[in-house]
């Protein structure tokens, strides 16, 4: 069954310097239907405009993936980490028993455009961590390239629960298939274009809960860029 989560539907909002969008409940915007799924708890898309972004503030158990779709990221935190995400990149940041961080728009000229992904740790407590890495366009384009999952599987970042990320690029027509194992479930987000999931129509934005199907079909409708988390 697929529950689909449109994009119109979701909360957030225009506030000049950031337009947002929450799938999920987060800051100002609460509905109790929508307080995550499984696992994922937050699933942000964000424009952040040239020259700004977010302050340096705290964060403490909660595994945190930025997924850069456009433009480009700068992180400062408090281990001492200075990085740059570009598109295509994987980052993940274990938050763990605490650490402050900003993210601002590394360009003064370019909008960045990104997901920001939460997903609760199995344990409270872990020593914080940040990993990043880069997983080029043609290991994505007509495939599902791990991105993120618990043992760092396959070359991707590691994060602290039973959840594995997916990353893939479709031409229209290209068609790729997961394999959801026993008592697993899967989200589906459309980052960029259209796809077709197991015969449901999903455009820009639009997200949808996977449950009791054992296999996930997904077909371009335009040329695509999808997130698959499967989740325990």
């Amino acid at each position: 069954m697929l529950s689909i989560r449109r994009s119109e539907e979701r909360g957030g909002g225009d506030f000049g310097w950031l337009n947002t969008r929450h799938s999920f409940s987060f800051d100002r915007y609460y509905d109790p239907k929508f307080m995550g799924f499984r696992a994922l708890r937050v699933i942000n898309e964000d424009w952040v405009q040239p020259g700004e972004g977010f302050p340096t503030h705290p964060h403490r158990d909660m595994e945190i993936i930025t997924y850069v779709l456009e433009g480009a990221l700068e992180h400062k935190d408090s281990l001492g980490t200075g990085s740059v995400i570009q598109p295509g990149d994987g980052q993940r940041m274990s938050a763990g028993t605490g650490i402050r961080h900003s993210e601002f728009n590394h360009s003064k000229t370019d909008p960045v455009h990104l997901l920001q992904i939460w997903i609760m740790p199995d344990h409270s407590g872990h020593k914080p961590s940040y990993e990043q890495k880069a997983f080029p366009v043609t290991e994505k384009t007509g495939k599902l390239r791990l991105i993120a999952s618990p043992e760092g599987q396959d070359g991707s970042v590691t994060i602290h629960q039973d959840a594995s990320l997916y990353a893939a690029l479709l031409n229209p027509g290209q068609e790729v298939t997961h394999e959801l194992g026993a008592s697993r479930y899967g989200w589906l987000q459309v980052a960029k274009g259209s796809v077709e999931v197991n015969g449901k129509t999903l455009m820009q934005g639009d997200g949808a809960a996977i449950t009791d199907e054992r296999e996930v079909k997904i077909k371009g409708l335009q040329d695509s860029e999808i997130l698959l988390f499967d989740l325990a």
